[in-house]
Formats: structure tokens, C-alpha cells, sequence
């Protein structure tokens, strides 16, 4: 992905209504690590990527970009 793409963890989170802030308190992890993700500055692992989607209630491919069409 790109630093200019679109970040589905920041659409998942504006399509709910929640803040990084609120995903950074449920997810146990720093407000600016969150802040990272949804810039493109940085990813999560697969592990906390998958905790990620569990919290917003969705499935882990919601968070993913198809690399095949």
C-alpha cells in the first residue's frame, strides 16, 4: 500500500462512527501507533491486525486490499 493510498482501518473506523482513539483503548495500544496505521505510516501485524478486526466487529479481509482481481 501506499502513503497516499486509502487506509481501510481509518474507513472501517469512519463507516462505524469511532474514533483511533477508542481503537487505541480497545486494542491495548498507543494513540499514535493507531494514528500510524491509519496515516499509512506504519502496519500492523497480521496478529493485531486481527485483533483489530475483531474489535470493530468485522472480518479481517474488510481490512485488506485485494492483491488479485
Amino acid at each position: 500500500m501506499t502513503k497516499n493510498g486509502i487506509n481501510r482501518i481509518r474507513v472501517v473506523l469512519a463507516e462505524k462512527g469511532l474514533t483511533n482513539k477508542w481503537l487505541a483503548e480497545k486494542t491495548n495500544k498507543n494513540a499514535t501507533t493507531v494514528s500510524r496505521w491509519c496515516n499509512n505510516d506504519m502496519q500492523p501485524s497480521l496478529e493485531t491486525l486481527l485483533d483489530v478486526a475483531n474489535v470493530l466487529g468485522t472480518d479481517i479481509r474488510d481490512l485488506l486490499w485485494p492483491t488479485k482481481q
